[in-house]
């Protein structure tokens, strides 16, 4: 159940970023509603199976940057999404710098409801 809800809310951030953040393209179509959930899908997985992998590779770089290099990792895997996923297109720095931020944000306050509601 989870699992679902940061799908759902990864297709939510990155709704958000495309609404908010100029460069940050993807269909705002009501019909493409299966392709972002097909993107909060990948992203779910990529932030479930490759981010730990990389946080454990850049550790010293995280601790370095006092957890800023973090963003960077985001922004790697967004733009890995991006790959994977033609019809999101983010062409600047910035773009990615904001739409990682906007994701990040969700993910971090989705998170915090989903352990406040797993303790009570």
């Amino acid at each position: 159940m989870r699992f679902l809800v940061r799908i759902l809310a990864n297709a939510f951030a990155i709704y958000l970023a495309a609404y908010f953040v100029v460069d940050f393209d993807f269909p705002h179509q009501v019909q493409d509603w299966k392709l972002l959930l097909l993107a909060g899908l990948l992203l779910a997985l990529f932030n479930a199976v490759l981010k730990p992998l990389l946080k454990l590779i850049s550790a010293p770089l995280i601790v370095l940057s006092l957890g800023l290099f973090t963003l960077i990792i985001n922004a790697a895997l967004l733009w890995l999404l991006s790959l994977v996923i033609p019809e999101l297109s983010i062409t600047t720095f910035w773009a990615y710098f904001w739409g990682t931020l906007i994701i990040s944000l969700v993910n971090w306050l989705v998170e915090l409801f989903i352990k406040k509601k797993k303790t009570t």
